[in-house]
C-alpha cells in the first residue's frame, strides 16, 4: 500500500537556482566573447573597406593607385550600384568594374549596353567565364588560369611596352576580334586584352588579375606604370564595386530557388541517402515477435518498487490510476477469501454479494469503496487506502 510519506516525497528535479548556478559560468563566458567580438568589429570597421577598394589602405585595397592618379589630375569616384555605373559611362571616363562575376546576367547585359557606344574605356578586372562573354562579346575565358603571376608584355600595345613585366597572371582569354591587342601571354593565351570599339575612340580592357591595382603589389615589377596607363587615359575614373544591396540584382529573370543553386551531384546524393535511410527503416522495423520474460539481474525490494511507482503517480497527479491500482489489488486479494474466482474479482455482480454475505451485511458502502469514482485530492486518496486496509482486515478476521 502507498503510504502518506511516499506521496509527500519531494521532487528530485533541479530548482531554478540550481540551474542558474550551474549555467552562469558558461553564460558569462558567452557574454564576454560577444562583447569582445563587438569591440573588435567597432574598432576595425572604420579603417577597412574591402579588396580592390580605392578608399582602403589595407594590403588588398587600392588607395595607393587612386592617390597616384589624383596627383596626375584624374579624379576617382566610387559607385556601388548599376544605375550609377551606367550613367557615368562617357567618352572622358574610364569605368573600372572590380568584380564582374558578382553581377547577375541581367546586370551584365545592361552594363554592356551602357558602355558599348560611350567611346570611353572600360576595364574588367579578373572577369571569368560567368561574365566576360556578356561584357565583352567575342571574348572567352579559359577554365585554366595562369600558373605564373609575373609575365612579359610580348605585344605591340604601347602601355604594355612601356610598363614591361607585370603581375597580370590570372584568368586567360581568347578572342575572335582581329584588331584586339593580346598581351602578357601565358602558354599562348593572353592575360590582358584590349578590344577597340566600333568607333575607334573607346575600348574594353580585360585584365586577368587584380594584382597591379593592389597596395602591396603596386611597387613591384611594372605594375604601377601599367595601372597608371590603363586607368589614367581619361580625366575621370569611375570605380564600380558591385554590392549585394543593389536593387537591380533582384531582377525576376535572375531569381533562382535554393535547389537551383545546388549542384546536380548533391541532389542525386541526397536522393540516394533518402532511399538508403528508407530501406534501413524498413529493415529495423521488422516484427521482433512476442515478448519473452526474463529474470532481473538483481533483486529489487517490493517496497522500493511501490515507492518508485507512487512517486511517478504523484509527479503526474495521477490519483485516478493510483486509486485503480489500490482497488484492483484489494479486489484480487478479497475474492479468494469470500469464495469468488479471481477471474470474477473485478465484476461487482459476483464480488459484492459474496463479500456482503461474508460480513453479514455489516460495514460501509462496499460498492463505492471498491468500484467508486477516483478521489479528488491526495487526502481522499490516503483515506481510500486506509478504508481498503480496514476492509481487508475485517474480511480476514476469523
Amino acid at each position: 500500500m502507498t503510504t502518506e510519506a511516499t506521496l509527500t516525497s519531494t521532487s528530485a528535479s533541479p530548482t531554478a537556482r540550481q540551474v542558474w548556478t550551474r549555467a552562469r559560468g558558461i553564460a558569462l563566458a558567452l557574454v564576454v566573447l560577444l562583447a569582445g567580438a563587438v569591440a573588435i568589429a567597432v574598432v576595425r570597421s572604420d579603417a577597412r573597406h574591402g579588396e580592390l577598394d580605392p578608399r582602403s589602405a589595407d594590403p588588398g585595397g587600392s588607395r595607393a593607385i587612386a592617390e597616384l592618379l589624383a596627383d596626375r589630375g584624374v579624379d576617382t569616384r566610387v559607385v556601388t550600384t548599376l544605375d550609377e555605373a551606367a550613367t557615368a559611362a562617357g567618352p572622358d571616363t574610364t569605368l573600372l568594374v572590380a568584380a564582374p562575376d558578382l553581377l547577375t546576367p541581367t546586370q551584365q547585359t545592361r552594363l554592356h549596353n551602357a558602355f558599348a557606344d560611350s567611346r570611353g574605356r572600360t576595364v574588367l578586372v579578373a572577369s571569368g567565364s560567368a561574365s566576360i562573354e556578356r561584357l565583352a562579346p567575342g571574348v572567352t575565358a579559359d577554365p585554366a588560369t595562369s600558373l605564373d603571376s609575373t609575365l612579359s608584355p610580348d605585344c605591340a600595345l604601347p602601355a604594355a611596352q612601356r610598363a614591361g613585366t607585370a603581375d597580370t597572371g590570372g584568368v586567360r582569354y581568347t578572342t575572335t576580334h582581329l584588331g584586339a591587342d593580346a598581351c602578357y601571354p601565358s602558354e599562348r593565351l593572353a592575360t590582358l586584352l584590349r578590344i577597340p570599339d566600333g568607333t575607334g575612340d573607346g575600348d574594353t580592357i580585360a585584365l586577368g588579375a587584380p594584382d597591379i591595382l593592389l597596395n602591396d603589389h603596386l611597387d613591384e615589377q611594372g605594375n604601377a606604370s601599367l595601372a597608371l596607363q590603363l586607368l589614367g587615359s581619361r580625366p575621370h575614373l569611375v570605380w564600380y564595386l558591385p554590392s549585394l544591396s543593389d536593387t537591380s540584382a533582384t531582377s525576376p529573370d535572375d531569381e533562382r530557388s535554393f535547389f537551383d543553386l545546388l549542384p546536380s551531384g548533391w541532389l542525386w546524393g541526397t536522393l540516394q541517402l533518402f532511399i538508403a535511410a528508407a530501406l534501413a527503416a524498413l529493415w529495423r522495423a521488422r516484427r521482433l515477435g512476442p515478448l519473452v520474460p526474463e529474470k532481473l539481474p538483481v533483486a529489487i525490494r517490493a517496497s522500493e518498487t511501490a515507492e518508485g511507482r507512487a512517486r511517478l503517480y504523484r509527479k503526474t497527479d495521477a490519483r485516478d490510476r493510483a486509486a485503480d491500482a489500490l482497488r484492483s489489488t484489494t479486489r484480487t486479494r478479497l475474492a479468494p477469501l469470500v469464495g469468488v474466482p479471481v477471474t470474477q474479482a473485478h465484476t461487482p455482480e459476483a464480488l459484492l454479494p459474496a463479500l456482503s454475505a461474508h460480513l453479514h451485511g455489516v460495514g460501509q458502502d462496499q460498492h463505492a469503496l471498491l468500484f467508486g469514482p477516483p478521489p479528488s485530492d491526495d487526502a481522499a486518496l490516503i483515506a481510500l487506502a486506509d478504508r481498503l486496509d480496514a476492509l481487508e482486515r475485517e474480511v480476514r478476521r476469523p
